[in-house]
């Protein structure tokens, strides 16, 4: 099965003047029953932050929260002694567990644009816990560069609490990657910046394509293009 989502199907959302996002899935004040979930991806944000604006200090329980830092730089802060200053290329995982608050702030008087995923954890009860890597994953051609992961076959990336794993790709147009994946597995392709064919499907930017039972996802630059593909399980414990 392979479902392509238009951009402009995504749900936006205007904050003020000092947060443009658009949703995913269901989110806040948007909600589609069809729509809440993908495997234990719960949330997938795209978001642009004004400058000297940001996140104020929230709560979170029981989920892993990823923020890919695209553009500009946010300042992290939470309630386990973590202050971090992210910048574009920059990954950070959030095991919430049993409980954690934290807030993003853009301090610069530019714009900062990020992704933010949600993953229902795969253990419960855990102890919160922080990670944030630089990877300078924005500049790679022709290749899937893995961001987060679960699955421990891959090193030197953050670790997540589910079997899942977030890669950002680049493909240059004429070119192909071929992502190979099992039919128990599910993936999910939101494309960033150009233009794909995914499986013969053709996804623009801002498109996503989710797609079901393949062994193999096809992804060739119909021009040149920047992507987030997200790989999960079809089911897994404790969600």
């Amino acid at each position: 099965m392979i479902k392509l989502i238009s951009a402009s199907e995504r749900h936006e959302a205007q904050v003020g003047d000092w947060l443009q996002s658009h949703y995913l899935f269901s989110f806040a004040d948007y909600y589609d029953p069809a729509n809440v979930q993908f495997g234990p991806l719960r949330v997938f944000n795209h978001d642009v932050v004004a400058g000297h604006n940001g996140f104020p200090s929230h709560p979170h329980a029981e989920m892993e929260v990823v923020t890919i830092v695209l553009d500009g730089e946010l300042t992290h802060k939470d309630s386990i002694g973590n202050e971090v200053t992210l910048k574009a290329g920059d990954v950070q995982r959030i095991t919430a567990g049993t409980g954690v608050s934290h807030a993003e702030a853009n301090d610069t008087d530019n714009t900062a644009e990020l992704l933010q995923l949600w993953f229902l954890p795969n253990k419960r009860g855990l102890a919160p816990s922080y990670e944030n890597m630089s990877l300078d994953f924005l500049d790679v051609h022709d290749k899937l560069v893995p961001l987060v992961t679960g699955q421990k076959v891959l090193d030197n990336v953050p670790f997540l609490n589910s079997n899942s794993t977030v890669y950002f790709g680049q493909v240059t147009q004429g070119q192909e990657i071929d992502f190979k994946t099992f039919k128990i597995r599910k993936t999910l392709v939101y494309v960033l910046s150009g233009s794909l064919l995914v499986n013969n499907v053709e996804v623009d930017r801002h498109d996503q394509v989710r797609l079901e039972q393949k062994d193999v996802v096809s992804l060739h630059g119909a021009a040149n293009a920047t992507f987030i593909l997200v790989d999960v399980p079809a089911t897994e414990a404790n969600y």
